[in-house]
């Protein structure tokens, strides 16, 4: 746990703070914007204000934290994390908040900024970052242009290391077990209550995890071969023995050559991969040229770091319905 200052910049932010009343702001945003009713519970008038990157992230911290926390996602549901641009109404969620979670590795690294513009005190927990027992997958690194060549001050900024670790249920539990140590450290009156969401929790993604190994353990092996939109599910393919043999653009907001695209459709033809997946924030426009050149189906879209409308209102559901969808889209 640490509180982050990466070199990445938002240029409109400082201008924003000299033009907004913070306190006004304040005032107008509740503390339940962006976020989802993962719980079912209204948090207590006492309860330690959190805010997370994404709503996947702000699920996790309910979960965890119950009416203990009034818990919001910077990234509203639908989102896109990579190309998210605050809201002067961001900036006086962080600077009113008492715990900030992120995921770190390069997915969000503009709440830095948004912490140092806001003034904020707050503590900021990176989830993915030094997780003991866990095996960094190589991804594209999370850099703004604009700032190349600057002294980066994050010590994974130009690593490119994928930061999509909680696809992997096993992975996401390490991200749970952080979120309730910082919860308790946070908030020490409530230690008790925190450790025992924490358990009670875990316990519940064990099971997630095990179902998830067993019904895709299940597909031949040459049938586990997918396509998918952007580098978000490595660490899920690893965990659950399916095959990427590619991946329509690297970083969304950066679409692929020509060339680049002819380079995937051969080797898609090539491997005799099953599906191509789309992803429920982005445009499924691309991924459906891909796979008509290609010769195969675009599938149902995969949920990654946003939640949406019920069954994927939470993280268990998310899996779920990922996992729904691959077994159905390989097995037809």
């Amino acid at each position: 746990m640490r509180t982050l200052r990466p070199a990445v910049r938002l240029n409109i932010m400082r201008s924003l703070i000299g033009v907004v009343a913070l306190g006004g702001l304040l005032a107008a945003c509740g503390a339940s914007e962006g976020s989802l009713g993962g719980s079912g519970q209204s948090p207590d008038p006492d309860a330690i204000r959190v805010v997370a990157t994404t709503t996947v992230f702000a699920d996790m911290v309910r979960q965890v934290g119950g009416a203990r926390t009034a818990v919001s996602s910077l990234v509203p549901p639908g989102g896109e994390v990579h190309t998210f641009d605050p809201t002067p109404s961001d900036i006086a969620r962080v600077a009113d908040a008492d715990l900030v979670f992120m995921n770190g590795l390069g997915l969000d690294e503009w709440l830095g900024a948004l912490a140092d513009d806001s003034g904020s005190t707050a503590t900021i927990v990176e989830l993915a970052e030094d997780l003991d027992g866990v095996e960094y997958l190589a991804g594209e690194a999370h850099e703004d242009d604009e700032h190349e060549g600057e002294e980066d001050e994050d010590e994974h900024a130009d690593e490119g290391i994928n930061p999509h670790l909680w696809l992997n249920v096993g992975y996401g539990i390490k991200y749970v077990e952080r979120i309730g140590e910082a919860l308790a450290a946070a908030d020490p009156d409530h230690a008790a209550d925190y450790e025992a969401g924490t358990a009670d929790y875990v316990a519940r993604l064990t099971e997630l995890d095990d179902s998830v190994r067993g019904t895709l353990a299940a597909l031949p092996p040459e049938d586990r071969r997918i396509v998918s939109f952007h580098e978000a599910f490595p660490y899920f393919a690893a965990a659950y023995g399916l095959e990427i043999v590619g991946t329509v653009v690297d970083i969304p907001g950066q679409d692929p050559s020509a060339g680049e695209i002819a380079q995937l459709v051969d080797s898609i033809r090539a491997s005799g991969a099953r599906a191509l997946f789309s992803e429920a924030q982005f445009n499924p426009q691309l991924a459906e040229t891909v796979a008509q050149e290609a010769g195969i189906t675009v599938e149902s879209d995969l949920y990654n770091d946003s939640l949406g409308d019920p069954p994927v209102d939470t993280y268990e559901g998310l899996i779920r319905w990922d996992v729904e969808k691959v077994v159905a889209a390989l097995t037809r």
